[in-house]
């Protein structure tokens, strides 16, 4: 079952800015606190970003504070990430997910596909 699905990634010069999006299924409560994780190139941990609450509070990692905002819309169940000032390090696939990321049954985690984010100096 596809419960994510990311978009709105790309190749940009540092600076540029980039929107990402992210359908989430309606099998996932709208009330879930959502987050938007990266992977970097040959880092095997993802990290934890930019996150919303169901109320909108919002909150950010130090490396994207001031440039990333996060934001929801409930009607569309879609979550947003507006990255600005790109630079050359937050090249990473961006996922989303709910806040401590959704567990399967086998017991892992489950993850979209992602978007590639690729920013060029």
């Amino acid at each position: 079952q596809v419960l994510l699905v990311e978009s709105g990634g790309g190749l940009v010069q540092a600076g540029e800015s980039l929107r990402l999006s992210c359908v989430v299924s309606e099998s996932i409560p709208r009330s879930t606190p959502m987050g938007w994780y990266r992977q970097a190139p040959g880092k095997q941990q993802r990290e934890l970003v930019a996150t919303i609450t169901k109320d909108a509070n919002t909150n950010y990692a130090d490396a994207v504070k001031g440039r990333f905002t996060i934001s929801r819309d409930t009607a569309k169940n879609t979550v947003y990430l507006e990255m600005d000032s790109l630079k050359p390090e937050d090249t990473a696939v961006y996922y989303c997910n709910t806040v401590g990321p959704i567990a399967t049954t086998e017991g892992t985690n489950y993850w979209g596909q992602g978007t590639q984010v690729t920013v060029s100096p």
